[in-house]
């Protein structure tokens, strides 16, 4: 028989998961409307009355709004549904409120952004503006030249109005976090072990692009690949074959350059351009400064995700991230877990004498005992958190758009894009793109994540890769680019900042952060794997779901003997 603990889980907003969320189209709207509305400090009420003797009171932070910042949102396509295209002289810059989705319009004017909006916004603010005023302007040499027969043998595509993007918003699944699932990464291990993978579905990314010299090329990553790859010589394709299976094992070689870029090893390799920019950008996903034996471990670790789903290392679950935190909430339910939302926690209840957590008081002014309790980082105030690095965010972008940024002969492609930093010293773009049949977005259309750490606000980092890549104004000719017909930017706090233990915090309150700037999910699950342990250190982390008839629930013993000897009473009879 297992016993089984009886969590409670109580969320702030009407959705699981936080920064971790996905939502519809509608619902994104909604979120964004309510981020940039002025978040009212909620009074400090007296609980002394709820206090025994020996106690005193810890408040928690009332808002959580510090984690996202800048938020800014254009619209491109049309407003209503047209049978002609009509072509606009601007973009509909909506970046502070969005009309509710049964007006099925936008707010236009970029003037009304409030003034708290512009205080979080970094310095620059002023360029930003203009850029936001002329976004799909951008330096002639900077964009991709197709070739004029590609350009007029493009077909029309007949693009979505926003009127139609509100209509079918149920059928868009949008994560606020970009990430990748790595086919043997600690995730997927997990998923499978603790039997929580029943809940979820996913589709294998099907290929790996990189962005170099103003064209989009597929990198040849499995042997399958390399050797069918049109882009290398075939003294290339050996180099790269061979280095590959080199790489695998640790040589002394390897271990001279231990310290060393990543870069100046790739070279001593003999590796041309070609080569060390998809084995630098697109297989070690590192930056040129990287010491060696990292890139390496991130080149092995990519290497053996290979072939255990599909032709890349990578998964991506159908309906979107957001459904991973989801079915953990699903399995923790099935076994007597509590969810809460629209409910939140004010303050906690702590002994004096041995420093714990006696129980929290709860937005209704409840008392709830409780033996430990796992709270997020944006709940605790800034003087009580210890802080691994000082505060970093990540730039995020995400975009629908009417067609892939590298057509093929499937529109059913899920895309993972490097685009390496435009100067030395820049952040890496790492770019998502997903099709309808993640069910993510409609048919059609594309969902685009961009992420980046930041530099400045969202806008200011990743503009310059958007208007790089794609159309946003109908007065560009068509050139081979996608259009994008809406996107919105925003800065989300970078969790890896903070520290899993260290804070001015009673011992039995545990501090879990937000989602970091990797493509895994190592930092997630490595931070969960320590806290589980912190309060159950002798049970194994996540063991497989065991069937509910061999769950022993605590208080329930006594009535457990009770029916037993009901049983044998009756069987007497």
């Amino acid at each position: 028989m297992l016993r089984w603990q009886l969590p409670v889980c109580v969320f702030r907003r009407s959705y699981y998961a936080a920064n971790w969320a996905s939502f519809t189209f509608n619902g994104l709207l909604t979120w964004i409307q309510e981020q940039n509305e002025e978040s009212q400090t909620e009074e400090v009420r007296d609980w002394s009355s709820l206090l025994e003797e020996g106690e005193e009171l810890l408040h928690l932070s009332d808002t959580d709004s510090a984690s996202i910042t800048n938020l800014q949102v254009f619209c491109y396509t049309n407003e209503e549904d047209e049978e002609e295209e009509a072509e606009s002289a601007d973009p509909l810059n909506t970046t502070e409120e969005e009309k509710p989705a049964a007006e099925d319009a936008v707010n236009e004017s970029s003037e009304t952004e409030s003034a708290e909006s512009k205080d979080e916004e970094p310095a620059g603010a002023e360029e930003e503006e203009q850029a936001a005023q002329t976004p799909g302007e951008e330096p002639e040499a900077a964009r991709p030249h197709p070739s004029a027969a590609q350009s007029q043998s493009e077909p029309t595509r007949k693009k979505l109005s926003y009127a139609q993007l509100v209509k079918e918003g149920r059928r868009f699944n949008i994560d606020l976090v970009s990430k990748l699932l790595f086919s043997r990464g600690s995730l997927v291990d997990l998923l499978i072990k603790s039997n929580v993978s029943r809940y979820a579905e996913f589709k294998n990314v099907t290929r790996i692009l990189t962005y170099r010299h103003g064209n989009m090329e597929q990198v040849p990553c499995s042997r399958a690949d390399v050797f069918a790859s049109r882009q290398l010589l075939v003294v290339e394709k050996r180099k790269l074959m061979r280095f590959l299976n080199s790489c695998m094992e640790e040589t002394e070689e390897q271990q001279a350059y231990n310290g060393r870029p990543y870069l100046d090893f790739l070279r001593d390799q003999q590796l041309g351009d070609n080569l060390q920019h998809f084995l630098l950008h697109s297989i070690a996903m590192v930056t040129e400064d990287t010491p060696t034996e990292e890139g390496l471990a991130s080149t092995r670790h990519f290497l053996r995700c290979l072939g255990r789903y599909g032709n890349t290392p990578f998964l991506f679950p159908v309906y979107g991230l957001g459904e991973i935190p989801q079915c953990f909430c699903r399995m923790c339910a099935v076994f007597g877990g509590t969810y809460c939302l629209r409910h939140s926690v004010h303050c906690l209840i702590v002994d004096r004498d041995t420093n714990r957590c006696r129980a929290v008081i709860d937005s209704r002014g409840q008392r709830i005992s409780c033996s430990h309790f796992v709270v997020e980082d944006g709940c605790v105030g800034s003087d009580r958190k210890k802080m691994a690095t000082p505060p970093r965010f990540l730039s995020r972008a995400v975009l629908i758009t009417d067609a892939s940024v590298l057509p093929g002969e499937s529109d059913q492609q899920v895309s993972m894009v490097t685009v390496p930093p435009a100067a030395a010293g820049g952040p890496t773009v790492k770019m998502v793109e997903l099709c309808s049949s993640t069910m993510t977005c409609v048919p059609g259309t594309y969902l685009v994540h961009l992420t980046c750490q930041s530099t400045g606000s969202a806008h200011q980092d990743l503009s310059p890769v958007v208007t790089m890549m794609f159309r946003t104004t109908e007065s560009e000719e068509p050139d081979g680019r996608p259009f994008v017909l809406w996107c919105f930017y925003f800065n989300m706090a970078d969790g890896s900042a903070v520290e899993v233990e260290g804070h001015q915090l009673p011992c039995n309150v545990y501090v879990c952060s937000g989602p970091d700037g990797s493509l895994g999910h190592e930092h997630a699950v490595k931070q969960a794997e320590f806290i589980f342990h912190k309060i159950l250190p002798d049970e194994d982390f996540c063991p497989p779901a065991p069937n509910p008839e061999d769950i022993i629930y605590d208080g329930d013993e006594g009535a457990a003997g009770q029916e037993e000897n009901q049983g044998e009473q009756e069987s007497d009879l």
